[in-house]
């Protein structure tokens, strides 16, 4: 090799100005992270002392703070993610159990619970403020993990055939399988409904940091308490700081984490020929330039391999044989899981039954009931409604990824925006001209649900393979018959996942959208969503234990009666392969 080549190769392998600047920022994160995180183990006297402050100065301490959270919640979602999704997936009997557990989990508003876990971390962490930090994880990790193992579930049940045979035929094991094959087909729709957890966390995080308990009441610092604060203390100015310091988190975070993110899974489309791309993020190309990180992401690598057993080996056992039909079940064993889940549903009954009857009457129970229907009522309009402005958007966006990479932090922004930081024009709005609660209190459901729809609807039409695009254009198929026999179906099992998360989001935000406040004026709408808000603040728990009853049973029944039939059509005939 001659000398020229070399120096170039040696100034290839030594750190450059790109390593310096990465490292100074990964640097200058982790001692702010660190900083940060020395806040969570001082007593709760310390935190009673220090009011959260309405100045703009405070607001970079208050965001590092609030997006430790988010990111502490969206770890332990995936976690969730990639053992309840396979489990549910994957055996025929947890299915019957963790599904609708999923359906309920999602609608139920942990606003009227918030309570019950608050005393639960607390007892953990006696007088520490590492209590209320995971009470608050915890009411963040509850608005994210639903979603993203429903879209998880959804692509282990639409796996194609032909590549399931491909693992198969090649002897790989059931972790091996899982890794090289489930998770990536399953990465361009995760990556967007990660990023929605996100904007799900934020649109709950003034409930998440101020947190009360009995006649005590606790302000994390943080961007959710900010505005509580601000909202209380009437404070237009403040709330337009903590708008702006939100953006700012969401355009950093999506410049340095999703954007990549969202490339990188563009890999994994499921497709024979290439399809529409983008240039490259920033972010890639500026690690593409660093040696020493991009030495430390292959060892990463390397070890993440190790681990989930990528490296492709050939046993000489036998290849298992692919089933042709449903698992082979006991009847014995069937019917001793039937007793067993009957006998469970029979003592959860009885239990709330008993708890419920206490204090309350027939009649309490119709009202709940009543209002329920009003609810669901509201959610179905705004489905239909969302579904038609947001589905033709969706297939748009997903189909040019350019503008799609464009659209993303808006839409991410747009997403995360709290439904109580619009409390202040509706209710001067209503109270002024005069206006119904019931119809101008609705648009607040759907604010941070609607989302659900565009992001998944976004992830299947980038998912589209292009020879199946080509194949259209070849044979010259377009308007409506393009929508009913090429796109439609493609994106079926996507939207019915975003469709499904968003109504049961849409009942969830029931409880903060049917109360709305604005200093001393308080609007209500009749629903249940009111109702527990109602029960929470007299701190009536009979009253919360029934309405999050009466909306289970609601959200079980529309998913049984309506998504679900839909879903299982769509995992049977618009599965590719």
């Amino acid at each position: 090799m001659n000398r020229p080549a070399m120096l170039a190769a040696a100034g290839r392998r030594l750190p450059n100005i790109w390593d310096m600047v990465a490292l100074l920022c990964v640097i200058g994160f982790l001692v702010a992270a660190a900083q940060a995180a020395r806040g969570t183990l001082v007593p709760l006297t310390a935190l009673e002392a220090t009011p959260i402050v309405l100045d703009p100065l405070t607001l970079p301490g208050y965001a590092l703070r609030t997006t430790l959270r988010m990111f502490a919640a969206l770890f332990a979602s995936l976690l969730f993610t990639f053992t309840y999704a396979p489990l549910a997936a994957k055996s025929r009997r947890a299915k019957l159990i963790m599904v609708p557990v999923l359906d309920i989990l999602q609608s139920v508003p942990i606003l009227g619970f918030l309570s019950f876990t608050v005393a639960f971390f607390m007892g953990l962490f006696p007088g520490r403020v590492l209590g209320l930090e995971l009470a608050a994880i915890f009411a963040i990790f509850t608005s994210q993990a639903w979603n993203m193992a429903f879209s998880f579930y959804q692509s282990l049940i639409t796996v194609p055939a032909d590549l399931d045979e491909a693992t198969r035929g090649f002897r790989l094991t059931g972790w091996q399988r899982f890794w090289r094959l489930e998770v990536p087909f399953a990465m361009p729709g995760l990556v967007w409904n990660t990023m929605l957890s996100m904007s799900a966390g934020w649109f709950f995080v003034v409930a998440s940091e101020a947190i009360t308990l009995g006649d005590n009441t606790w302000k994390l610092p943080g961007i959710g308490a900010y505005v509580a604060a601000a909202l209380e203390a009437k404070d237009i100015t403040a709330v337009g700081w903590a708008i702006l310091a939100m953006l700012v988190v969401i355009l950093a975070y999506d410049q340095l984490l999703f954007r990549p993110l969202v490339a990188w899974s563009a890999k994994f489309r499921f497709e024979t020929t290439q399809g529409a791309t983008a240039a490259d993020p920033w972010v890639l190309s500026l690690l593409r330039r660093t040696h020493v990180l991009r030495v430390a992401g292959e060892a990463v690598g390397d070890l993440f391999g190790l681990i989930t057993g990528l490296r492709l080996k050939l046993p000489f056992s036998r290849p298992r044989p692919k089933l042709t039909g449903p698992e082979p079940s006991s009847r014995a064993a069937d019917a001793v899981f039937a007793v067993l889940v009957a006998g469970g549903v029979v003592a959860a009954i009885y239990q709330i039954v008993t708890f419920v009857t206490a204090t309350l009457s027939w009649s309490d129970l119709g009202e709940a009931v009543l209002l329920g229907l009003i609810t669901l009522v509201r959610v179905a309009v705004l489905m239909a409604l969302a579904s038609l402005i947001w589905v033709p958007v969706g297939v748009w966006l997903g189909l040019r990824p350019a503008w799609s990479r464009r659209v993303q932090p808006v839409a991410q922004f747009l997403a995360a925006f709290p439904a109580n930081l619009l409390f202040p024009p509706f209710v001067l709005m209503i109270v002024h001209f005069h206006l119904n609660e019931d119809i101008w209190l609705t648009p607040l459901m759907v604010l941070g649900t609607q989302w659900y729809i565009l992001f998944n609807v976004i992830a299947g039409a980038a998912a589209f393979p292009g020879d199946l695009q080509e194949a259209a254009q070849n044979f010259r198929v377009g308007g409506w018959l393009w929508w009913r026999r090429v796109i439609l179906p493609g994106i079926l099992p996507y939207y019915v996942t975003g469709a499904i998360t968003a109504s049961g989001g849409s009942w969830n935000a029931a409880i903060v959208s049917e109360v709305a406040a604005w200093g001393d004026t308080k609007l209500a709408a009749h629903g249940l969503g009111a109702y527990i808000a109602k029960a929470t603040d007299a701190g009536d728990f009979h009253q919360i234990v029934l309405g999050v009853v009466v909306m289970s049973v609601y959200v079980v029944l529309f998913n049984r009666l309506l998504w679900r039939p839909i879903y299982e059509f769509a995992a049977r005939r618009t599965t590719l392969g």
